[in-house]
């Protein structure tokens, strides 16, 4: 498992703000890097992947305990 470069918590935010931060937050990071999204909305177990496949990321895996979702900067 790829361990995350940041953690960005998301937690109590509802949806669209989870995918909003990743949005904002991963074109700082350089490329490679692997942003974990902590966050508890139901709604974001479809939205990150989601999102990720509109924007040509990586989802790389979820995790249930905390709810939290790995993400790498492709480009």
């Amino acid at each position: 498992m790829t361990e995350p470069t940041e953690v960005l918590d998301c937690r109590g935010q509802r949806c669209p703000l989870p995918v909003i931060a990743l949005a904002r937050r991963l074109p700082q990071l350089p490329v490679g890097a692997v942003l974990r999204v902590l966050a508890d909305d139901p709604a974001a177990a479809v939205d990150i992947p989601a999102w990720c496949r509109m924007r040509d990321q990586d989802f790389l895996a979820p995790h249930p305990d905390p709810p939290a979702y790995d993400v790498r900067r492709r480009h």
